[in-house]
């Protein structure tokens, strides 16, 4: 099971590939996280740093390899769940020539008001890249992560400005990235779902069930 979830950021992404990681035992593969995972290490690429922290594209080639290298890794063997991939029509070309084929893409629809109101409330475990909102999916501490009781952060890229960016951006490669795929439909085993991610967290994990049963 392969599956892509495509959405704006603050869309719901993270929290529902979660839910189908755990639920049908496939790991979730968020680039954004990996990249985040990168900086922090010693003598990691300044450049790197600034794009992540800035809310601009990195380049296709590192993504790519990034992507390639980890479902490579036995815990993808039965399936894995991308997250924040492919961001560019570039990457989406470069998958399908590396005969990374997709059974399921989910596209999850909401509008940029309800965005920002996701995204500036959101708040993040690192170590382990779990999301909490204070608001919509709050830990059961305060400001504590539930698993580990450490202190959760606010991402340095969840800030009104790149937010703004990273919406523009995104619409930018949004529907060429989906009318890539959607031209594939006929042609191969490639499911393609929109969600109203304006629902609750619960009503969309219904939907995914419904989806890949």
């Amino acid at each position: 099971m392969k599956i892509i979830l495509f959405g704006a950021p603050g869309s719901g992404k993270g929290t529902q590939a979660e839910f189908i990681s755990k639920k049908y035992n496939i790991p979730q593969i968020s680039t954004g996280n990996i990249l985040r995972n990168i900086i922090k290490k010693k003598n990691s690429n300044s450049t790197l740093k600034e794009c992540i922290e800035n809310g601009k594209l990195i380049n296709d080639n590192l993504i790519i390899d990034l992507i390639k290298n980890r479902i490579k890794k036995t815990d993808c063997h039965k399936g894995f769940i991308l997250d924040g991939f492919p961001r560019t029509l570039i990457q989406a070309i470069e998958m399908n020539n590396q005969n990374i084929l997709i059974d399921y893409i989910i596209e999850f629809d909401i509008s940029n008001e309800l965005i920002y109101e996701r995204i500036l409330g959101r708040r993040v475990h690192e170590p382990s890249g779990r999301t909490y909102h204070i608001i919509f999916n709050p830990p059961q501490i305060p400001e504590k992560d539930n698993i580990t009781q450490e202190n959760l952060v606010i991402r340095k890229d969840d800030t009104k400005k790149i937010i703004q960016k990273r919406l523009l951006e995104y619409l930018n490669i949004k529907n060429t990235i989906i009318q890539y795929y959607k031209n594939q439909l006929n042609n191969k085993k490639i499911q393609y779902h929109k969600i109203d991610a304006s629902k609750s967290i619960y009503e969309i994990q219904k939907k995914i069930k419904n989806i890949l049963t």
